[in-house]
């Protein structure tokens, strides 16, 4: 008998049961199974990497004090909230600026830290230097680099007296120089 000739196998051309066996139905249902865990883990962590994007913050203006209360020439260390922190921050959602009152209507405002590594520094009057702890950087009273390892000016704010009192542009990053 040739090939062509031999007969045909019962069943060959019949269609595949609809029924699932064992092995396919437990396949699927690890496949929904594993599908609804990852969605479990995967949706909290897209809602931390996108949020911010979407969440609103803040006024970036916060009030300082009344002009009246700052003395010409006098640089000192003023703290406010930061309004781009998080809920639950607490006590690190405070930060702070050195405030010099220029002239009877201008003010100017630094950051606190160091552009070298980020240590804060400290404001000496007899001297007019802001001094690094840390490595021994110095910026004059202008907030540009006297000496040391810093590579940058200090940061500053941007500063307005509205209906006398003092605020401070507290934007996620002061602008540099």
């Amino acid at each position: 008998m040739s090939a062509d000739t031999q007969p045909a196998k019962p069943g060959a051309d019949a269609a595949p049961s609809p029924a699932l066996n064992r092995r396919q139905l437990l396949a699927r249902l690890s496949v929904l199974l594993g599908g609804v865990g990852a969605a479990l883990v995967g949706v909290p962590v897209v809602g931390f990497l996108v949020g911010p994007l979407l969440r609103r913050t803040g006024e970036f203006w916060q009030p300082i004090g009344l002009a009246s209360a700052f003395t010409v020439g006098e640089t000192v260390r003023v703290t406010f909230t930061d309004p781009s922190s998080l809920q639950w921050a607490g006590v690190a959602a405070s930060t702070a600026a050195w405030l010099r009152r220029e002239s009877e209507q201008e003010f100017s405002a630094l950051a606190v830290n160091c552009t070298h590594l980020g240590c804060p520094v400290s404001w000496l009057p007899d001297a007019q230097l802001f001094m690094c702890p840390c490595h021994g950087g110095a910026f004059y009273k202008d907030g540009a680099v006297a000496s040391g390892p810093p590579p940058r000016p200090l940061p500053r704010y941007q500063v307005r007296v509205r209906d006398g009192q003092v605020e401070i542009y507290a934007g996620p990053t002061p602008s540099a120089g």
